[in-house]
């Protein structure tokens, strides 16, 4: 095939899911000339699965990324059908906010975003193979002999890679929802050297909300009182739709252990890794056998369309088990399904192999991020793309890169458990996996992460704003709060709501600390009026937590200097005597960069981390 030239540039990203959108607009932002790739642009930030943004863990990082300058969150608030806050009766650290977006809004909005970018190019196309030269990224070239010069490479081809769809029988190769897979540029990653393994995911089928008795499913409203997910979105998301709770019932699980014999996940017909956080139904009735049912959510797709997505109910099963299964179901007996559940395999890498700037070991500025890295979920997807966008271009400016230690961000926690354990299954961001979630609230990640940004272009007129004002309200808060109450009126409020201890010399933080809600010493002491809820709630909660966030203080310096303690590069830890075998080829395998990402490595222990610490001092004298 005749080659020709695309043109030149500054950054390529291959892919426009949640992880190519924020790659190609964080390098762009940052000044330098980007080109973004797509095999279809009707497929630019398409919600495949549930088109909601955030939930447990994820919502963290929806703020992250927007406290680091990205645009998920932004665009989850502009086409937002229903906002809520998880975990409201439980702690402030593991509370998230999740909404259900409008998809083919959010698809729109974040493609007139691109398209309204400078320095961006979109083009849609194919890769069939990554260019290099002495070792260095150089580009890439289309199935259709256009080559892209670029100095940085990002690929981020989602599940689309050599996709396969399987429903019972019937096996096809595409990507999700009928879009067109990605067939040749596998074969390119395996000849740089990348390690691919098969992964999968599915999910259920789409209903005519027009056949679905809502009236016999418990409703489930938004919430008004719980902020937006964007530091800069001014007011509140309005509610615009409800959604619906119901279940699986013992029919339900009688037709779908009669038809196992059909069922991919049961005849051998799929054999790579799925998420263990997100099952098919036939995984839970099979898996949970004392479970007499399991809870089903009826999410709307759009303001736009009947479409009803059933969050809990994925399958690959065939079309006729799958009518048969549905209508077993409270409130779905007579529900017509428009879109068929699917499961999807697609190819995606070893993340051994990527350093945690998520540029790849073996081949010098060609970064990986989203779901070829072996991720699930759009959220986790959109943090590495930005961050891999952010470190493409600061590698490119001259600038040191940004890498967020686990003591610093969800995302930190993220990338450092993708480079350091690896996954064996589509990884799922959870608050168990933060050491120090209470220090990484959600409500705090512009406190956070913000003034990192604070030298790039990322750091934008609207942000800066934003991020000055929250921070001057929450001093005044805290200020505020340390001031004395009244000692009669703290004497009553005590007795009022059964908080003990004495009242002389007493402040509104005490009181918190004692167990007060913040909402009733508002309405008691009629103060902070003019203070905007959502920061008061951050200075609660950082009252509150006083003593943990103390101690997790020094927790974290004691990681730090761990961190700190450079291991060089090149290392042959073959010749280091003492180290157990396991842990000679997992560090030859990792090649970690620092004493304490050693240390997380699984088959690493604690005395070999202390044998290389021996070696280090040793290896300083000499």
């Amino acid at each position: 095939m005749t080659t020709f030239t695309e043109g030149q540039f500054d950054v390529a990203v291959i892919g426009a899911g949640h992880a190519g959108c924020e790659a190609a607009l964080a390098s762009a932002r940052l000044g330098l000339n980007t080109v973004m790739l797509t095999l279809n642009l009707d497929s630019i930030a398409f919600m495949a699965c549930n088109p909601s943004i955030g939930g447990t863990a994820k919502g963290h990082l929806v703020r992250e990324i927007d406290a680091l300058g990205g645009e998920m969150a932004k665009n989850a608030d502009k086409t937002c059908l229903q906002i809520r806050m998880l975990n409201e009766g439980k702690g402030e650290a593991v509370q998230s906010l999740r909404c259900q977006c409008d998809k083919n809004a959010y698809h729109r909005e974040m493609k007139k975003t691109l398209e309204n970018t400078d320095n961006l190019h979109i083009v849609q196309g194919e890769c069939k193979q990554i260019l290099t030269e002495n070792g260095k990224v150089t580009g890439f070239e289309t199935t259709y002999g256009g080559v892209f010069f670029a100095k940085a490479v990002i690929v981020a081809t989602g599940v689309y890679l050599n996709a396969e769809t399987v429903t019972g029988e019937h096996r096809q190769k595409s990507g999700p929802s009928g879009f067109a897979a990605a067939t040749e540029l596998t074969e390119s990653l395996i000849k740089l050297g990348f390690c691919i393994r098969r992964f999968k995911t599915g999910t259920p089928a789409r209903l005519d909300g027009r056949t679905v008795n809502f009236e016999k499913c418990i409703k489930q409203n938004g919430e008004t009182d719980v902020p937006p997910f964007s530091f800069t979105t001014e007011g509140k998301t309005e509610n615009k739709c409800s959604c619906y709770i119901t279940y699986t019932n013992a029919q339900t699980h009688e037709a779908i252990l009669s038809n196992l014999d059909r069922s991919p996940l049961y005849n051998g017909d799929i054999t790579s890794a799925g998420p263990r956080y997100c099952p098919s139904i036939e995984t839970k009735v099979v898996r949970f056998k004392d479970k007499e049912r399991h809870q089903i959510f009826l999410e709307p797709e759009g303001a736009d369309t009947d479409e009803i997505y059933v969050q809990g109910l994925s399958s690959s099963m065939p079309h006729d088990v799958q009518k048969q299964m549905y209508r077993t179901v409270e409130g779905l007996e007579n529900c017509e399904i428009m879109r068929y559940a699917y499961a999807i395999e697609y190819d995606c890498i070893d993340t051994l192999d990527i350093l945690p700037t998520l540029e790849f070991k073996k081949v010098e500025n060609l970064y990986t991020a989203g779901q070829i890295n072996g991720t699930s979920g759009y959220e986790e997807a959109a943090a590495q793309g930005l961050i891999a966008g952010i470190n493409a271009a600061f590698k490119i400016t001259g600038k040191p890169p940004l890498i967020l230690g686990r003591h610093e961000a969800y995302i930190g926690v993220l990338i450092d458990d993708l480079v350091t354990k690896g996954t064996e299954e589509p990884y799922r961001m959870m608050t168990s996996r933060a050491e120090y979630a209470i220090a990484l609230r959600q409500d705090t990640a512009d406190f956070r992460l913000t003034p990192k940004i604070a030298d790039t272009a990322l750091y934008t007129k609207e942000r800066a704003c934003a991020f000055e004002r929250r921070k001057q309200f929450f001093e005044e808060i805290i200020a505020a709060l340390n001031c004395r109450a009244n000692a009669q009126k703290s004497a009553e409020f005590m007795q009022k709501y059964g908080i003990c201890g004495g009242v002389n010399a007493v402040t509104y933080a005490d009181l918190i600390r004692r167990g007060a809600k913040i909402s009733d010493i508002l309405n008691y002491f009629d103060i902070l009026k003019d203070k905007p809820l959502s920061v008061v709630k951050t200075c609660e909660a950082t009252v509150k937590y006083e003593g943990y966030l103390n101690k997790n203080a020094m927790q974290i310096e004691r990681f730090k200097k761990l961190e700190e303690k450079k291991l060089p590069a090149g290392t042959d830890y073959n010749t280091i005597s003492g180290l157990r075998l396991e842990a000679r080829e997992k560090l030859n395998r990792v090649r970690p960069l620092t004493l304490g990402q050693a240390g997380r490595i699984s088959g690493v222990n604690p005395a070999d981390v202390t044998v290389l610490m021996v070696w280090l001092a040793a290896n300083k004298k000499n």
